[in-house]
């Protein structure tokens, strides 16, 4: 589903839907966002497995990449649109 948002990566065709898919409405984009940030945080049972297990650091990269793909992080601006 990441991939019918608009900076989201084409999936392998192998695995993924045979059909592109609709655009991710913006109310499951935030279900999704808090999902992956509750499993992620310090409460969590399963980042708790994930951290001590040896590839820890890449699931946490890629669920960060994910949440970016649903939730993008503004870029700064370069300059301002105008004198204060």
């Amino acid at each position: 589903m990441a991939n019918s948002c608009p900076v989201g990566e084409l999936t392998c065709s192998n695995y993924g839907p045979s059909e592109p898919l609709p655009e991710l409405p913006a109310d499951l984009r935030t279900l999704a966002i808090d999902a992956l940030d509750q499993v992620v945080s310090e409460r969590s049972e399963l980042a708790e497995l994930w951290d001590d297990a040896a590839n820890g650091s890449k699931w946490r990269h890629d669920v960060t990449r994910l949440r970016d793909v649903l939730d993008p992080p503004v870029p700064p601006q370069e300059e301002a649109l105008f004198d204060i």
